[in-house]
């Protein structure tokens, strides 16, 4: 051990779901003590269930909870913890977070703040891609101000652009522009789904590429100089811009591009000094490649190049974190094989629309065999809610080859049963099956514009009424917000309510009805209105982000009546009637559960 390095004893996980269950489970191996922070709706996940100690911090949404700085530092301070992980999402590219909590003596595993400025403001990433002599796609190095710079930028550059938010990722806040007259209301959208997201609303501009693949490459960099890249990965498979199914190393490109791409990635990270994990994303298309960003985090689909290249990067942050050098040089990493990560999410993939399908897991049948892992942040029992991302499990498989692991992948898939929430797990298969991905002909566009998912649906099924009867219960309690558990023996139908936090209906993010709120008859999960029968009704749990109609106006069949989110992300309540609207049941903040009126037409 070098003397410059650290003992890393406690760290805390700033995050939930899989991600935080995963650093949990490599901590353990280490020896190192885990604490987990949760919110009010996360007092029984499966994150809080593992870590060693757990905290609560309150509130609902991700504002009240997981982006709460002063709670986090609060718990930091309380627990002992000696370094923190943000995983990815919330506080991973927070460049005052992490000074914040270097500030307190505490590790940061991750980048250091000022490389997290440099990089995590994709404005800045983009000059400093420049710098390094990394070509990025054209583009704007500004903040938008007024929809004005959109139609001037689109007219110059050709339709469609993109906005993007400069301190986002993932596809969040991000708006394709096909025409001058959408670009206001497109502009207002991202902003507003960045700002919920990643608590900044910034925005810029970049060219749209019409057929592009989609090529991300790991980087890590120690805190002596050393810097390598592991292999790429590709991630065109995606829907909203988000990604569904991703592989490593990206296939069908020139061995040669692949290693240019690497060594553009390393010269990027050495560029801003970066340390710990990152990841450096590009565009192709037509054998050429654009710097597109840099993630200044460990990525969702990092476990495909774990399984690539037989490394834990878990373990590897922990050790760069703690002052250790690599220990290893670019010539010391070998692939061996190809491996695919599948994206279990909680959406009805039904026609194409993805919509998201919030609610209680009441059977998780995970696969297994050779090659086959699956990092999950949920269990049976445990509820998918409307406030945060809908990402349930990974799936990832490894084989001696990309068809090996495409096979394999889609044997998993047929193994896999989630009962409760819809799931992308049909759309998964369709899009494996499909001889355009095996062909490798498909592209970043290809789901939404080529793939037919007509007929391809994951209907969402209820939980199952508990039966009376006494039986034993793990309960966990807080004393001066500090998680500890009991037992108690109570009846099967009050147990329910003791393991749910009271019962379904009356439950934030719950799938029951809330008086006085009225439903429409007939309307199936997945719909964005009830049938034409001028009831306009909203498919899922979620809250109501902008009503775009008044008593009085006329509308149109398909005409988006409402601005509903859910799981982070935006969605458009449409008319299934043409007529005028004799009533408005929703304002801007509202919550809604699914089929509930938000729109009356007559």
């Amino acid at each position: 051990m070098s003397e410059c390095s650290l003992v890393l004893n406690k760290v805390l996980i700033a995050n939930r779901g899989e991600i935080a269950v995963r650093v949990i489970r490599t901590a353990r191996e280490l020896g190192i003590a885990t604490v987990a922070v949760y919110s009010d709706l996360d007092r029984d996940a499966m994150h809080v269930r593992m870590a060693d100690e757990a905290y609560s911090i309150g509130g609902q949404s991700a504002s009240e909870s997981y982006l709460a700085t002063d709670k986090i530092l609060d718990v930091l301070a309380r627990s002992g913890a000696d370094c923190l992980h943000p995983g990815y999402g919330f506080f991973s590219e927070n460049a005052d977070f992490a000074r914040a909590v270097s500030q307190t003596g505490v590790a940061w595993i991750g980048p250091p703040p000022e490389a997290i400025e440099v990089m995590g403001d994709k404005i800045s990433s983009r000059l400093a891609a420049a710098r390094a002599d990394v070509a990025g796609v054209p583009g704007t190095t500004e903040v938008l101000t007024s929809p004005d710079e959109v139609i001037a930028f689109g007219e110059t550059n050709g339709w469609p652009v993109a906005i993007k938010a400069a301190y986002g990722g993932g596809g969040r806040g991000m708006r394709v522009v096909s025409r001058a007259e959408d670009a206001a209301a497109a502009l207002e959208s991202a902003q507003r789904e960045a700002e919920k997201a990643f608590g900044r609303s910034e925005s810029y501009l970049e060219r749209y590429l019409t057929w592009p693949r989609h090529v991300e490459v790991q980087v890590f960099a120690d805190t002596h100089g050393n810097a390598v890249y592991f292999g790429t990965r590709d991630c065109s498979a995606q829907r909203r811009h988000q990604k569904l199914i991703e592989e490593a190393p990206a296939p069908g490109i020139p061995e040669d591009t692949l290693a240019a791409m690497g060594e553009a990635a390393v010269k990027v990270a050495k560029a801003c000094g970066y340390v710990n994990a990152g990841t450096v994303e590009f565009i192709y298309q037509d054998g050429d490649f654009f710097f597109l960003e840099m993630n200044t985090r460990l990525q969702v689909e990092h476990p495909a190049t774990e399984l690539v290249f037989g490394r834990d990067l878990v373990a590897l942050q922990l050790q760069v974190a703690s002052g250790e050098p690599l220990g290893f040089s670019q010539a010391d990493i070998r692939p061996n094989g190809h491996a695919i990560e599948i994206r279990l999410n909680a959406e009805d993939p039904a026609g194409g629309r993805f919509l998201p399908s919030p609610g209680t897991i009441t059977r998780f049948d995970r696969p297994d065999g050779f090659g086959v892992r699956v990092d999950a942040g949920y269990g049976p029992g445990d509820t998918v809610s409307q406030y945060y991302d809908n990402l349930i499990a990974k799936l990832i498989v490894w084989g001696t080859d990309r068809e090996d692991a495409r096979r394999r992948a889609l044997r998993a898939l047929r193994e896999t049963v989630i009962e409760g929430p819809a799931t992308t797990i049909p759309a998964d298969i369709a899009i494996l099956e499909h001889p355009d991905f095996e062909a490798i002909r498909h592209s970043t566009n290809w789901v939404e514009n080529g793939l037919d998912l007509t007929g391809v649906s994951s209907a969402s099924t209820p939980a199952s009424p508990a039966t009376d009867g006494l039986v034993r219960r793990d309960v966990d309690v807080e004393v001066d917000g500090k998680r500890f558990s009991v037992k108690l023996w109570v009846p099967e139908a009050d147990a329910t309510a003791v393991a749910q936090g009271g019962s379904q209906a009356g439950r934030p993010g719950g799938s029951g009805s809330r008086p006085g709120r009225p439903r429409a008859g007939g309307s199936s999960h997945g719909h964005a209105a009830g049938g034409g029968s001028g009831q306009v009704t909203v498919p899922m749990q979620g809250t109501i982000v902008k009503v775009l109609v008044a008593v009085g106006d006329r509308v149109e069949v398909g005409q988006a009546v409402t601005v509903l989110e859910a799981m982070k992300m935006e969605n458009n309540i449409t008319a299934e009637a043409t007529g005028t609207v004799t009533e408005v049941k929703v304002a801007p903040g509202d919550s809604v559960g699914a089929g509930d009126v938000v729109v009356v037409i007559a």
